[in-house]
């Protein structure tokens, strides 16, 4: 009896104890699901649609990306802000239409041909990050202002370690127009590598730095890769004609290229798993426009290609996964543009941003949770020199299915279906009179607002 009662006695204390670990766990969990996340954007230069094996592509293999993909959701419509490299960058850290914040064109060295400049009063993602405790960093392309007021640390950033400029003439000596835009901070640097290596080995750097720190980190890295000159590794170059025989010498190039890249971000994802962050980190994969026909990139079925208003130009990759927080495997149809990772990041962060942004946050589509659909007209610019463009703007406007563009400056506006026409292949203008002067005069709404401000470098 004693023995009996002892067992009875021990089986209640299990349960209790078994009880209070269950409580203990559950409430840890709690604690970790509500701690602020790290955030982690990696943005990928010049990516076209079909260029990563998770997105069809039949020639390259890209298996890092492909594992983030499949950690998390993919979306499968969504947009970059514009069809060239400085506006999205600029709607990706303001949340704001570029035209809305002074960049409707692509940032470069020579002022005669620069079409932007980050308005003075636009509150940026790391600004808007510092009010809720993070400490953030870039590493990579920046391609927002080559000197202040406008450089990283200025615009919020704690850590810059990158390139100042639009794109480099050499991926080893990383000059541009015979200028070296390399910084550490403020700091010019002038380091030895490929540029995909230094990138990736800065970020690495970084995400050590982090570990074990209280505070939560934004990091993003933004690589130049893909982006011409198309200059691969010799090795991974050759990796690619040997798994690949007949494949051209550019498609090779630029395949390597990408793969090298992929590898890369591979590196990165095993040092947040390293240091025991990856559990607690929401981390966006992203292209700031369409792929570079002109380079060999694969828009996949999409019609056109970067700097082009057409899908193939605006229409980019992206996913995004956080454990526990976001189901892997997952898809989304959701509409989605550049500028709503900034309203995604604030919201899962904590973050209040000053009225008036432009983005959505996805998150409820992330986590699957109930929400409202949200009816929008979606808006592209660009704004070019040279003789195509001859520095004047044009536009796209998305308002459901139906898309509105004009290709070039002087080209006139043409309009599509996109659910029964997905390739543009017939334009409609004529056709559907009452909507194409709806999109019209919804675009010019849009031109008035944003024309109100300045985009030009003060004298």
């Amino acid at each position: 009896m004693k023995c009996q009662e002892a067992t009875g006695d021990s089986i209640s204390r299990r349960r209790l104890l078994g009880s209070m670990t269950a409580l203990g766990a559950e409430t840890a969990l709690r604690a970790a699901q509500s701690r602020k996340p790290n955030i982690l954007v990696i943005l990928a230069d010049d990516l076209g649609y079909g260029d990563l094996s998770a997105w069809g592509g039949r020639d390259l293999k890209t298996p890092s990306i492909d594992a983030l993909v499949a950690s998390g959701v993919r979306f499968d419509r969504f947009y970059a802000n514009s069809p060239v490299c400085s506006p999205t960058r600029a709607a990706l850290l303001s949340g704001c239409y570029p035209d809305t914040v002074g960049v409707p064109g692509v940032i470069r060295t020579d002022p005669g041909n620069s079409w932007g400049c980050l308005a003075a009063d636009a509150q940026l993602l790391p600004g808007c990050l510092r009010g809720a405790g993070y400490h953030s960093a870039i590493v990579g392309k920046w391609h927002l202002g080559l000197e202040a007021p406008n450089l990283p640390l200025r615009r919020g950033f704690d850590r810059f370690h990158g390139f100042l400029g639009d794109m480099m003439d050499d991926y080893h000596h990383h000059r541009r127009h015979d200028r070296n835009y390399m910084r550490l901070n403020d700091r010019e640097i002038d380091p030895k590598g490929h540029a995909t290596d230094l990138f990736t080995d800065w970020a690495i750097e970084y995400l050590r730095s982090r570990r074990g720190q209280a505070q939560p980190f934004f990091l993003y890295l933004a690589y130049n890769a893909p982006h011409a000159p198309i200059q691969p590794p010799e090795d991974w170059l050759e990796r690619v004609k040997r798994r690949e025989p007949g494949i051209g010498e550019k498609r090779a190039k630029l395949v390597a290229l990408i793969e090298h890249m992929d590898a890369g971000i591979g590196r990165v994802m095993s040092a947040l798993r390293a240091g025991g962050q990856l559990e607690n980190t929401l981390v966006f994969f992203v292209s700031d426009n369409g792929g570079d026909l002109a380079t060999g990139a694969s828009c996949g079925s999409l019609h056109g290609g970067k700097g082009q208003m057409y899908e193939g130009g605006i229409r980019v990759p992206m996913c995004a996964a956080w454990p526990g927080h976001v189901a892997p495997g997952s898809r989304s149809d959701r509409v989605g543009l550049t500028m709503d990772l900034f309203a995604t990041i604030c919201e899962a962060a904590g973050a209040r941003p000053k009225a008036g942004i432009d983005g959505v946050s996805l998150l409820p589509e992330m986590a699957r949770r109930a929400q409202r659909t949200i009816q929008r007209d979606l808006v592209w610019m660009r704004r070019e020199g040279g003789l195509e463009f001859a520095g004047r703007d044009f536009y796209a406007l998305r308002r459901g299915d139906w898309k509105l563009l004009q290709n070039t400056a002087f080209q006139p506006y043409e309009l599509f279906d996109l659910a029964n026409d997905p390739g543009e292949t017939r334009n409609l203008a004529k056709a559907q009179p009452k909507v194409y002067r709806e999109l019209v005069a919804a675009l010019m709404l849009h031109v008035q607002r944003a024309g109100r401000v300045p985009w030009q470098q003060p004298a």
